[in-house]
């Protein structure tokens, strides 16, 4: 008894070590040929400075593009993924701002601060003339997914686009801690389909046949949960961290934001 108390208690003290690693800048992010690479800094809610990267690409002088803002995983630097977002997006703007603590910006990620902050990233974005504002899509990845879910809740998107997402961080805990009271350790819960039972939007649900970290389950559940029109692409034999590299991943995100952006 004295035994599970103290693993308790450990799971407590270090969830957040256990949930996010932050990583630092991978250095210069590169554009993709013909892009236009602009730095972001802006301020969060609280002051909190958070840095990233707005990709433009070729375009009429005055025209406004669409937008996809990205939310990444816990472990990714999100400015690292710059050179790459052409072949995922066509040629639509990708705002990479890094959660806090992460890349260059300050303070340290936590559930509420990392909704807020995509507000705040989100606002930025619709502020800038270059970009429409009616056409903005938000994807997220993994528990990115989460942060993606609450921002389309809170502000009008066109689209949604999920990488291995989950129905719930308390899920997930439980089917990896059976036999811990995850629901009452979990600090950060991320209930995403609390959320997504309110959407609308049309939504792109991509996941892993093979991922042991958020089981497939997990993201069906999700799916299942969504308001609105939701399209599901399972990539067989593939997991958590290397879906990206199945060829129809960026395919078949292309194709949804043809479609809807």
């Amino acid at each position: 008894m004295l035994a599970y108390a103290s693993m308790a208690a450990l799971l407590w003290l270090t969830q957040d070590s256990l949930l996010f690693y932050p990583q630092p800048s991978h250095g210069a992010p590169a554009a993709p040929p013909g892009w236009r690479l602009e730095k972001v800094a802006l301020g969060a809610a609280d002051g909190t400075p958070l840095a990233g990267v707005l990709l433009l690409p070729p375009g009429e002088p005055g025209s406004r593009a669409a937008a996809v803002l990205y939310f990444g995983g816990n472990a990714e630097e999100v400015t690292a993924y710059a050179a790459e977002v052409e072949r995922h997006y066509g040629r639509r703007a990708v705002l990479l701002v890094n959660y806090r603590g992460f890349g260059d910006s300050g303070g340290r990620p936590g559930e509420k601060a990392m909704a807020a902050d995509a507000l705040a990233v989100y606002d930025w974005a619709a502020k800038r003339a270059d970009l429409d504002g009616a056409r903005i899509c938000v994807h997220g990845r993994s528990i990115g997914s989460a942060v993606a879910v609450r921002l389309a809740a809170a502000r009008p998107v066109r689209c949604v686009v999920l990488t291995s997402p989950f129905e719930s961080l308390v899920a997930v805990g439980k089917s990896h801690y059976p036999w811990m009271p995850v629901a009452w350790l979990l600090r950060h819960r991320f209930e995403s389909a609390t959320h997504a039972s309110r959407l609308k939007v049309p939504a792109l649900v991509v996941y892993g046949g093979a991922d042991t970290i958020i089981a497939p389950e997990h993201s069906e559940r999700l799916a299942s949960a969504w308001g609105g029109p939701v399209e599901r692409v399972r990539l067989e034999g593939f997991g958590h961290n290397d879906i990206d590299l199945h060829p129809r991943y960026a395919q078949a995100i292309a194709a949804f934001l043809d479609r809807h952006l």
